[in-house]
């Protein structure tokens, strides 16, 4: 059995249903998107909920993503589209919108960030997050795993789930029998447990060769694998493969969460207090942005070319605009004259705004940057002005100096 129809549930008494809810210890989740592509697709058209829905191309492509309902009359990701439309005729095919997946990934994976820094994307839509440093701050592992999942719902308007436990492996089979839209904690004390009432193919590792080479050994449980002599397993897998499927079944999988590269991006963002529809409280707001990344961009010694605006409205749509200067830069009066601009083109007429950011992408070692100077341009400029203020500021305080337009209360804040 695969891990996908695993996954599904394979009848009988399942795993969970011989676990108690200890999380003591199981500082790993795998949290993973519900039909990813579908669920996107769907906030746009809420009235396909319900419905089976495939998102895919036409001709010889495949399947890449099909909501549950779909899923029901036998279609799954990396299916040829044909047969999926033969399996089930009358669901909504929508071609895929790349730009947008990457959009609410962006978002998805924001969330993730403000619970832990130790977060390990797998791909557009899950991750493993190593939250035993967030413990004291948000609870424990179960409870962040919840606000994980209101947070996600609330925001980006998707349903995900959540595994906890305290391996990787684990966690990522948690998650899987909690879709969708659940949670699961395999407390580590049980961690055997569970994985011995399981089929060989939810093991890591174990395709449908590998399987069927176990399965005429007589092992179709992980319990079988388990208690099979490790030399037994080198001899039909090789030396690597059974070594790993050994430990694997006695919960052995000692890898850390390793935290992908930091992305090449500096950027701040603001939820208002309220909802507003006042372009000067926006683009104080932008002005205000622009400050402070512009400020942690001179402080990582960086500088960058490509400024994005991000505007999310009252109803949680989300749009991003960007511009790529001819040269690299680190001066907030730049980035906010671009933004500005930005804002300006999107011509919303008064609509409500929930929450405006700015970003400045492509950064590199300011070291290596260099600035031509126009014919009539002083030596001096906004930039050493800047760094005054960054001087200041690292003795006197983050508000010692600040742009006129910010002195005061800033009703866009709640102050």
């Amino acid at each position: 059995m695969s891990r996908s129809q695993l996954n599904r549930g394979s009848g009988g008494r399942t795993p969970e249903s011989l676990l108690s809810q200890d999380d003591t210890g199981c500082t790993v989740l795998h949290v993973d998107m519900d039909a990813f592509y579908a669920s996107v697709e769907l906030i746009d058209r809420p009235e396909l909920k319900g419905r089976p829905v495939i998102v895919g191309g036409g001709g010889r492509s495949v399947v890449l993503s099909a909501t549950y309902e779909a899923r029901a009359e036998g279609v799954h990701s990396a299916m040829p589209m044909a047969r999926a439309r033969r399996l089930s005729p009358h669901a909504v095919v929508i071609p895929p919108d790349h730009r947008r997946y990457a959009e609410v990934s962006a978002g998805v994976m924001q969330v993730f960030a403000s619970v832990t820094p130790l977060v390990e994307p797998l791909s557009l839509d899950e991750a493993f997050l190593d939250v035993a440093g967030a413990v004291r701050r948000l609870g424990a592992p179960a409870a962040i795993g919840q606000l994980i999942r209101d947070r996600v719902a609330d925001e980006q308007r998707i349903t995900c789930s959540v595994g906890v436990a305290s391996t990787k492996f684990v966690a990522k089979l948690a998650s899987g029998r909690a879709k969708p839209d659940g949670l699961l904690v395999v407390p580590a004390a049980e961690t055997v447990t569970f994985l011995h009432a399981l089929p060989v193919g939810a093991l890591w590792g174990v395709g449908e060769r590998t399987e069927e080479a176990l399965h005429r050994l007589g092992l179709t449980k992980v319990a079988d694998l388990a208690h099979t002599p490790v030399e037994t397993l080198r001899r039909a897998l090789g030396d690597a493969s059974g070594s790993h499927l050994h430990d694997l079944a006695w919960g052995r999988d000692p890898r850390p969460v390793v935290p992908a590269q930091a992305e090449k991006s500096i950027g701040a963002e603001e939820t208002f207090a309220q909802d507003v529809d006042d372009p000067e409280i926006v683009l104080r707001e932008l002005l205000r942005l622009s400050e402070k990344v512009a400020a942690r961009v001179r402080h990582a010694g960086m500088i960058g070319r490509t400024v994005v605006l991000k505007v999310r409205f009252a109803d949680f749509t989300t749009i991003t605009r960007s511009r790529t200067l001819s040269e690299r830069t680190d001066v907030a009066k730049v980035l906010y004259r671009t933004v500005a601009e930005l804002y300006g083109k999107l011509g919303l007429d008064r609509a409500r705004v929930r929450l405006v950011g700015v970003r400045l992408e492509g950064l590199a070692d300011a070291a290596g940057g260099h600035h031509q100077l126009a014919l009539d341009e002083r030596p001096q400029g906004w930039r050493e002005a800047e760094q005054a203020v960054d001087r200041v500021s690292a003795r006197f305080g983050r508000d010692a100096v600040r742009p006129a337009t910010l002195v005061g209360d800033d009703p866009a804040r709640g102050r």
